[in-house]
């Protein structure tokens, strides 16, 4: 009995054990099949390439067929809505193909569906979408109509290139998306070389698809005045025009005696107006700009009355100011502010716009310190410097425009002698002016000069001497964090890209140097912070690019240039690295002053020693066997001056 009573335990233990390997083998299974669907759908997101990064991702079994029979219905009827609907037709067509409407939903033929939804999703807010495609339905849902257009825009990105009205397989998707920041801005400069309107409707073509909703319009400074103002003709009548000049900004020769100011020009009102209508189809908010009390010089030369000296002079063309010369309005002119009221009069009524920019920065306050008007002001006030005189002539213009329904945004110099009661932010000359301002509970724009000027070259000097202004790269732009620490995130409403104009004289130019960079900020704007991953944004800018070849944009290729950055070993001596934007490039390389081909010394990722008597290095990036950047040559010297000065080293 015994014995039996042995044995039936053992049995039983072995029908435990054989039970307990079938489970595991099943968990096992599971847990494969989980990972290959996790695999799937990280494959497929992989392949979505939408910028900016969707907040949420789901893969969805299946795809939906895009032909000529499928139909687009829009749910209400509306204005707003049937803007969407044309947006949606001509970007399909952009790419070959065409569509019909439908007025009313039908189970019985592929629809994409855009609808608002009847109950608000506070998730999703004003800006954000649902897209669900499913094999015979495309739904775009949102609160608004800003955010049903948004859903086109991702919808657009996922189609293939080289679309020629044949049938096109979407992949099912569920998209739950929304924004980072309510503030998500481009800055261009048609106030140093004027750029034609139909220049400034294709810019906003090309931000809108990536999710930016504010272009800041800068409309005057010493170069140039380009808004028309009836009230006061002569400041586009002079103001608008200079001498031509051609070269390199700073360095042009002054306007000479009798010398007729031929290059310029400005926007009429109604070119406004219909720029404003143009941007808002397109979810845009157009902010103008106007420079006061600095880089004034465009409004001087048209009324010399409203400077400190009353002197005549003429549009600055891009020389170096001399030193007798003011470029600011006097504060202490109240014809001055009866005039600025006049104008914000007629800004109010071009621009919708919650917010006028004033500028307010860099103001040359040296003349205001000898002027009769500006010192009986100071005076007269209990003012103690310049600085408290700045402020009170900033309080003047937030007060009109205040009493015009409207809102002040300028420079962080505004911050200078105390800050209006109601002013936004901008900061530019690093993350300071934002913290103070903030925690001086001020709304605040992060317009940061180390991340977002793309004035500023996007490769290596010896690549792109002009502009002489700095470095900021790509991948720079994309480690950019509007919120610093300590301070409350809900007075951050968000940053800006800007592009000044010196050295941005045509359209050509103007793409090349927003795009790829663009992209980083409208995801640093608009994305979840948490989802940033460099290598995998690359992935998804590289996808981009034949979406721009086709329109065409001229957009940089810099990210695959190569970066040189001196390093020191243990022992401090002077070693040299490779590297790139771009993951996975090889590098060739030469010591000895000739040309690197694929035949020169491969790089190995380790720091590479500098033979005695090298005076130069000189690198090239490949790519599959083949030349991908700009090839870049560096002494020996310039390397160690910016090893010690820390200049141009490569930010990552």
């Amino acid at each position: 009995m015994l014995l039996l009573n042995n044995l039936y335990s053992k049995r039983n233990l072995w029908q435990l054990f054989k039970i307990f390997l079938f489970t595991i083998s099943l968990c096992v299974v599971s847990c494969a099949e989980v990972n290959q669907k996790s695999a799937e759908e990280s494959e497929l997101i992989s392949k979505l390439n939408i910028i900016p990064n969707p907040a949420i991702i789901k893969s969805e079994p299946g795809s939906f067929k895009l032909t000529s029979d499928v139909k687009i219905v829009a749910l209400p009827r509306n204005t707003e809505m049937d803007n969407n609907v044309v947006t949606l037709l001509h970007q399909l067509s952009a790419v070959g193909v065409k569509l019909d409407v439908n007025n009313l939903s039908s189970d019985k033929v592929n629809e994409i569906q855009l609808v608002l939804n009847k109950v608000y999703d506070s998730v999703l807010g004003a800006e954000g979408y649902v897209l669900d495609i499913k094999p015979s339905k495309v739904n775009i849902q949102a609160n608004k109509p800003a955010g049903v257009f948004y859903g086109i825009q991702s919808l657009i990105q996922l189609l293939p290139n080289g679309i020629e009205n044949k049938e096109v397989l979407i992949p099912c998707v569920y998209i739950e998306d929304f924004p980072r920041f309510a503030w998500r801005g481009l800055l261009i400069d048609p106030a140093h070389y004027f750029l034609p309107k139909d220049v400034v409707m294709e810019y906003i073509d090309q931000m809108a698809k990536y999710k930016y909703n504010i272009l800041q319009l800068h409309l005057a400074n010493d170069n140039a005045w380009r808004i028309e103002i009836k009230a006061f003709p002569k400041l586009t009548e002079i103001g608008s025009w200079r001498v031509p000049r051609t070269g390199e900004w700073r360095t042009f020769e002054e306007p000479q005696p009798g010398e007729k100011s031929t290059y310029g020009g400005y926007y009429t009102q109604e070119e406004l107006k219909e720029l404003v209508k143009y941007a808002h189809k397109r979810n845009v908010t157009i902010v103008p700009g106007i420079e006061i009390p600095g880089h004034s010089l465009a409004m001087i030369a048209s009324y010399p009355s409203t400077s400190c000296t009353g002197v005549q002079y003429d549009v600055n063309p891009g020389s170096p100011i001399p030193n007798d010369m003011t470029t600011a309005l006097c504060a202490g002119n109240e014809s001055n502010f009866e005039m600025l009221d006049k104008i914000l009069d007629e800004y109010v009524e071009i621009f919708p716009s919650e917010y006028i920019h004033i500028g307010g920065d860099e103001v040359n306050k040296k003349f205001w310190k000898t002027c009769p008007k500006c010192q009986k002001r100071m005076k007269d006030e209990n003012l103690s410097n310049e600085d408290e005189l700045q402020s009170y002539f900033i309080h003047r213009v937030e007060k009109m425009l205040t009493d015009k329904g409207r809102k002040l945004v300028g420079w962080d110099e505004i911050l200078e002698g105390g800050l209006t009661p109601d002013a936004t932010v901008m900061n530019w000359r690093g993350m300071e002016g934002g913290i103070k301002a903030a925690q001086m509970k001020h709304d605040v724009v992060v317009a940061d000069k180390f991340y977002t000027y793309f004035d500023k070259r996007q490769t290596d000097p010896k690549i792109m001497p002009i502009p002489a202004n700095g470095l900021v790269r790509l991948s720079q732009v994309y480690k950019f964090e509007p919120v610093p620490d300590n301070v409350d995130p809900k007075y951050i409403l968000g940053g800006q890209g800007c592009l000044w104009g010196e050295y941005i004289s045509t359209k050509g130019r103007l793409e090349y140097m927003t795009w790829p960079r663009g992209f980083a900020l409208s995801e640093v704007l608009w994305s979840p912070k948490g989802k940033r991953d460099l290598d995998e944004f690359i992935t998804r800018v590289e996808a981009q690019f034949p979406s721009l070849e086709r329109y065409p944009i001229n957009y940089s290729k810099s990210i695959y240039d190569p970066i040189i950055t001196p390093v020191k070993n243990k022992d401090g001596i002077m070693k040299i690295t490779f590297s790139s934007d771009v993951k996975g490039l090889d590098f060739f390389y030469t010591l000895n002053g000739t040309r690197p081909d694929d035949f020169s010394n491969r790089y190995k990722q380790q720091p590479v020693d500098i033979p005695k008597g090298a005076s130069q290095v000189w690198v090239v990036s490949y790519r599959d066997g083949k030349p991908c950047g700009e090839s870049l040559s560096i002494s020996i010297d310039e390397l160690r001056r910016r090893l010690n000065t820390r200049q141009f080293i490569d930010p990552s």
